[in-house]
């Protein structure tokens, strides 16, 4: 048996507002697809989450999807996924575009009925179900649990054992960050938890953590196919094609060739130079030395630079355009970002952070440079921090506001108790 692992394809993203952006995740998709799904000949895919963008989906994105998954199904492949946090449906509404593609038939959307609390499986029909059989392998979905996670992982155990198949490859799909992996600051996943599941099932198959991972060669997170933001770009990512062998024994493949954008992340110290020239002067002459540079037949690259220290005159005195107009000409890339963050010491926030920081790491860093000025936190940086970032997100998530001010209730009640 052998089966392609991909997750976070978001399919639609207009990263940094670039026309050219939504065709990227489609071109890096159907690459995907076309090398690893049909040349491998694979029995079925799993996309664990995260094929959207958004729940929005504009009718470029549709097109993209309909031709992706038309191309699976012409080739006899079946298509399986989950519902990510990006595309899931609204709270008040049975209907979305992930589910309008199980109703054409294109993929096979699985998610647990929850029944007065408690989380059961339905074999697959009629475009619904839980989990479904291809082959030798018997294939459960799950919803998107965000910090709930940690609760929901002892029902789904339980319910897989209920629904087990003698012989069978047993597969969860499950999008998550989890402990010790995660690169967003919404409580985790623990490993304590996670690893119940392997009383029921042979490969969990995640998403959600946009870089590669494993563990114990039975929980696979492959990483997202595309960078979504230029924090991202150090970060491993790809595919999985598994093959599974007449005793369940799983070897898991990690494949990264395939067509994506380049990125790279420049830095630049403004701090020894006096006149406006003179920055702009060493930041195009940092470019013509160090910035990667376009190749024939391959998309060109995003550059990004950022600046550094302590500037000795007006922001307003930097030609910002100038610079990104003659780093594309140097370079050829597609866009050229620049990020000014030189400011006056005396106002620094996070100041010592690496260049290469992630987004996530380097909005916890601000927020608790933020609080720590504040005496009324003195020892409870840390709690107060999890507790604003993790808010924002679930907000962003579009959790319910009873669950956030419970999230809320329960990292605070924490803080306070640890520093009694």
């Amino acid at each position: 048996m052998k089966f392609l692992h991909i997750a976070d394809v978001h399919l639609g993203c207009t990263r940094y507002n670039l026309p050219e952006s939504p065709r990227d995740f489609f071109d890096a998709w159907a690459d995907v697809l076309q090398r690893y799904a049909i040349e491998e000949e694979v029995d079925f895919v799993i996309m664990c989450g995260d094929f959207f963008h958004k729940r929005t989906v504009p009718p470029e994105t549709m097109n993209y999807a309909f031709a992706g998954l038309s191309m699976m199904k012409q080739a006899g492949i079946p298509v399986v996924t989950i519902e990510g946090n990006h595309d899931q449906k609204s709270n008040d509404s049975e209907y979305s575009w992930l589910r309008s593609l199980a109703n054409w038939n294109l993929v096979h959307l699985l998610e647990p009925t929850n029944i007065d609390g408690k989380l059961t499986y339905e074999a697959w029909e009629d475009g619904r179900g839980g989990y479904i059989d291809i082959g030798r392998a018997r294939i459960f979905g799950s919803d998107w649990y965000g910090a709930s996670a940690n609760w929901a992982i002892p029902m789904l155990t339980e319910a897989i054992r209920e629904n087990r198949r003698e012989g069978a490859f047993h597969i969860l799909m499950l999008h998550t960050d989890v402990e010790g992996h995660q690169t967003h600051p919404i409580p985790a996943l623990s490993l304590t938890a996670l690893k119940e599941l392997k009383a029921v099932t042979d490969y969990v198959g995640l998403g959600h953590t946009h870089m590669h991972y494993e563990i114990d060669n039975w929980a696979f997170n492959p990483g997202s196919i595309e960078v979504t933001n230029i924090s991202e770009f150090r970060e491993t990512r790809g595919v999985f094609v598994v093959t599974v062998d007449e005793n369940n024994v799983v070897n898991a493949r990690h494949e990264r060739e395939y067509r994506h954008r380049p990125f790279q992340r420049l830095s630049f110290d403004v701090t020894s130079y006096s006149e406006p020239k003179d920055v702009i002067d060493g930041v195009l002459n940092l470019f013509r030395t160090s910035a990667r540079r376009a190749e024939a037949g391959d998309p060109a690259p995003i550059l990004e630079i950022t600046l550094t220290g302590q500037l000795g005159f007006p922001n307003s005195s930097l030609e910002m355009q100038k610079i990104r107009d003659e780093g594309r000409k140097l370079t050829g890339a597609l866009n050229v970002r620049v990020r000014n963050n030189s400011i006056p010491s005396e106002y620094a926030v996070a100041a010592d952070v690496a260049e290469d920081i992630g987004r996530e790491q380097l909005e916890r860093r601000v927020v608790e440079d933020l609080i720590a000025r504040d005496k009324r936190f003195k020892g409870k940086t840390a709690g107060v921090a999890e507790a604003v970032i993790g808010a924002k997100r679930m907000a962003l998530s579009d959790d319910e506001p009873e669950k956030i001010a419970d999230f809320i209730f329960h990292v605070t009640e924490n803080t306070r108790s640890a520093t009694n």
